[in-house]
């Protein structure tokens, strides 16, 4: 649904009525939402944690929230990018998504960024933290090999955060600036170029800084909060299974 709501303008042919939808955020809302009820859902019955592993992911919610406001976007200074791939990785891809998406949800109520575009920056966000949780080595590789993994990633998914934020937004300049706005009847390889431009000109700077600040708070910060989380993640799992047994002679 994600990749359909997003990436329409590069999936749907140019004859297609897709484009009579773009104003359907609200209900692209309303379905993640339960999107995200049923992974946390399905998440929690598969892992086996408990009340106290939702409270953890309650606590690093509010935390990336409180974090998003610090920068406040300014130049890309978003410190919240950084807690989300380490906390990724420890939690797994499931937990990761749900993460993301419900950081960003609160964090839009904190700085009232509430509007069409928040659930494309929710589904981004979520995308953002679960790819975190699928990186290779997630029982083994320790040390400065993952810290130096994760600071690649978060890099990397900084521009792709970028061009997924963009994409939502890019279809509704229209002729406005008409070298670099989507053409709904154009070819993909013609709006594809369009719109790689349209990153370059609008926010290249802003995913630079966010890349920037990523690696350097993974780096210098990641050791400790990896060691945390994982602790808190164990004392979370750590609970004694409910048995039923019958009763005795």
């Amino acid at each position: 649904m994600g990749v359909a709501a997003v990436g329409w303008p590069f999936l749907a042919p140019p004859t297609s009525q897709v484009v009579a939808h773009t104003q359907d955020a609200p209900w692209l809302f309303a379905g993640l939402l339960l999107l995200l009820v049923a992974v946390l859902a399905a998440t929690i019955s598969e892992s086996g944690l408990g009340p106290k592993a939702v409270a953890m992911l309650g606590v690093l919610a509010a935390t990336g929230a409180a974090l998003r406001p610090i920068g406040a976007g300014t130049a890309g200074i978003e410190p919240m990018f950084f807690l989300m791939v380490l906390s990724g990785r420890v939690l797994g891809p499931g937990f990761g998504f749900v993460l993301g998406s419900l950081t960003m949800f609160a964090s839009a109520l904190l700085t009232g960024g509430v509007g069409p575009w928040m659930p494309f920056q929710m589904l981004a966000m979520g995308w953002f933290t679960m790819g975190a949780g699928l990186l290779p080595g997630a029982d083994r590789l320790r040390g400065r090999a993952e810290v130096a993994l994760l600071a690649a990633y978060g890099f990397v998914s900084a521009f792709a955060y970028g061009a997924v934020t963009n994409l939502a937004g890019w279809t509704f300049m229209k002729g406005n600036a008409s070298n670099i706005a989507f053409d709904p009847g154009g070819p993909v390889a013609a709006n594809l170029a369009r719109f790689v431009a349209y990153c370059l000109a609008t926010s290249l700077g802003w995913d630079l800084g966010r890349a920037i600040v990523t690696v350097v708070l993974t780096v210098l910060l990641g050791p400790a909060i990896l060691r945390a989380l994982r602790r808190a993640t164990r004392r979370a799992a750590f609970e004694a299974p409910v048995t039923f047994e019958p009763p005795g002679p």
